[in-house]
């Protein structure tokens, strides 16, 4: 699976010894074929845009297949997967912290998943020749060993990808129901009776299908885009409406815990670190976006990921402060978590009923649409780690009925456990909060691997520093979330949507 660069006379490297000589998939990434001679001189137009000459298995997996990707559609799939439907649960933060505190937490917490989105940029091509295309090839080739490598990221990777897809069914298909009722209330031509829960999860989990079926992570780049604008509407139009109409009767901006316990005001303060942290979300597509970009021994893909990234984030802090902020000051200590769906709740039962259909529909509509192109980033993730099994062993391309099987099979998965669990929405902080070493914690422990930066110096501190931070945080929060989850009960609805 790893890719190589093929020279001219062969010999093999390995990246990092194993303590047994195991044929396993991950060993196979972590060695690098090398010939001598001039490089560039076997490097053709096609294989310049392809990125130098690399391991043919790469050619056959959906996130490597193409490589004509460019700046603007690294951008398109940042936005798409970067921007979701969290940063409506922002406003909350600011009930628990204030806001200062809660200012200062958002834009630290910011620079800080900005920090280690770059280490990972970088990290994508950090040995000369070799590109680390997934996050998994990254981390087993960091910590040196294939199943430490896997026991610390594929949990992370797997649960924000395809644990992503499940809870994009369950919150849009209920988002399906509320505009089928906004558009039928009261509309007496429309005669049509609403379905039920599992319903609008199949008929959810059907369209997210029919655009699945695109062969490639490249291919998507406008379906990217198309998810990157709704995501930019709906935040903004919500933002917008919530300042300008007017505020309800009674809110309070002061945090009201004058009746709590310490433990309940220091876990209040957790859970919205939480929020915080789970609103910065798509670093585990980081590396497959910058994979379909083109590279070459003279030109690697960092620069262009470089001003992707840069240019994706400035629209999503544009996004993400305004959410936070206004929706904080139209709403005050009345945004519920509500699933992570804060905002958009909030808004449709105090403004919903005065609100013209024109503009509630407005709204769901680029929240339905995003979703379903948010849906396609992270299950090429997961298609692509199930691809690479078939093509370590048959050592072939999959068949074309075989790959749309496959997809198929895992929508139908997707849609089964959405159903067994419609109530992984209020589970997301427990278990989402255990992922959070994925996006704050391990890039800084791969930097400190990967270039192996003076011992004690000012870069090995502070990586160390942050890594081990990120790992407490992560305990602190996940505990928090088990604590209120507890206290607060949760109501199992098995099957019941």
């Amino acid at each position: 699976m790893g890719e190589v660069v093929e020279l001219k006379s062969s010999q093999v490297i390995p990246l990092a010894t194993s303590p047994s000589d195991t044929n396993t998939e991950a060993e196979a990434m972590q060695t690098i074929t090398i010939i001598d001679g001039d490089p560039l001189k076997d490097i053709t137009s096609s294989t310049s845009l392809q990125g130098y000459r690399h391991n043919p298995q790469e050619a056959w997996l959906p996130i490597t297949e193409s490589r004509n990707g460019n700046t603007y559609f690294a951008m398109f799939h940042l936005i798409c997967s970067g921007l979701g439907w969290q940063a409506l649960s922002l406003p909350i933060v600011f009930a628990s912290l204030g806001w200062t505190w809660g200012i200062i937490c958002l834009s630290l917490a910011f620079v800080w998943q900005l920090y280690t989105i770059f280490i990972l940029v970088q990290l994508h091509e950090a040995i000369p020749r070799i590109r680390y295309s997934r996050y998994m090839q990254l981390a087993i080739a960091s910590f040196g060993y294939p199943k430490l490598g896997n026991w610390f990221a594929l949990f992370p990777i797997m649960y924000n990808s395809g644990g992503a897809c499940i809870l994009l069914i369950i919150t849009r298909g209920g988002t399906l129901d509320i505009l089928f009722k906004t558009i039928c209330d009261g509309d007496a031509m429309c005669h049509a009776k609403s379905l039920t829960g599992i319903e609008w999860y199949l008929v959810f989990t059907c369209i997210a299908l029919l655009i699945v079926q695109l062969p490639n992570l490249n291919s998507i780049a406008w379906v990217s885009l198309i998810g990157a604008t709704t995501a930019v509407l709906y935040s903004t139009l919500i933002w917008v409406l919530s300042i300008t109409k007017d505020r309800p009767i009674g809110i309070s901006y002061s945090q009201s815990d004058e009746m709590k316990s310490n433990m309940e005001k220091f876990s209040d303060v957790l859970n919205a670190l939480g929020i915080i942290a789970l609103a910065f979300k798509g670093h585990n597509v980081i590396l497959e976006i910058q994979g379909t970009l083109p590279s070459s021994p003279k030109q690697t893909s960092y620069k262009s990921m470089c001003t992707g990234v840069t240019i994706s984030h400035i629209v999503i802090a544009m996004c993400q402060y305004p959410l936070a902020i206004g929706g904080f000051w139209a709403y005050g200590n009345m945004v519920p978590y509500s699933g992570g769906q804060g905002l958009l709740t909030l808004f449709s039962q105090i403004h919903g009923p005065n609100s013209s259909k024109l503009m509630m529909t407005s709204i769901y509509r680029p929240v339905l649409v995003n979703c379903l192109c948010t849906f396609q980033v992270y299950a090429m993730v997961v298609f692509d780690n199930l691809e690479v099994r078939y093509t370590s062993k048959k050592n072939q391309p999959y068949p074309r009925w075989v790959r749309t099987f496959l997809r198929i099979f895992f929508g139908g998965l997707a849609f089964f456990l959405s159903v067994t669990f419609p109530f992984l929405g209020r589970l997301a902080p427990l278990v989402g909060g255990a992922t959070l070493p994925l996006t704050f914690a391990y890039p800084c422990f791969m930097w400190i691997a990967m270039k192996k930066p003076l011992p004690n110096g000012l870069v090995w501190f502070i990586n160390m520093g942050l890594g081990c931070f990120g790992i407490v945080l992560t305990i602190l929060i996940v505990i928090s979330a088990a604590w209120t989850l507890a206290d607060n009960g949760l109501k199992a609805n098995f099957y019941k949507p």
